[in-house]
């Protein structure tokens, strides 16, 4: 289960940072908020994930995920750059957060 938690907290690291793009500033309400909880969720998955997994295995995939997820959604939803040299640098933060999981 502690694999499938950091997961989920990944994924909720990648939700938290679109809704703090979309959040302005903290300008608009409904994406602040969204901020403030999918974080907290993230935060919590993560915890739960540590109980099973080494901290420094757990924080790097679990920044690995949230950094990757980031910058493809980023590509996708608010045009950022598709250049060969991000996507070589995103393929090595995959790489890594795969290597990781495949030697804990």
């Amino acid at each position: 289960m502690a694999w499938i938690y950091l997961t989920i907290a990944g994924f909720c690291e990648v939700g938290a940072v679109i809704s703090l793009k979309k959040a302005e500033g903290f300008k608009r309400l409904l994406p602040s908020v969204l901020f403030i909880v999918i974080g907290m969720m993230s935060f919590y998955f993560l915890s739960l994930s540590l109980k099973e997994i080494p901290m420094g295995t757990a924080y790097a995939i679990w920044t690995g995920i949230g950094s990757a997820g980031s910058v493809l959604l980023g590509m996708l939803l608010f045009k950022e750059s598709k250049s060969i040299i991000r996507m070589l640098l995103l393929s090595m933060i995959i790489i890594g957060v795969v290597g990781l999981k495949l030697t804990s």
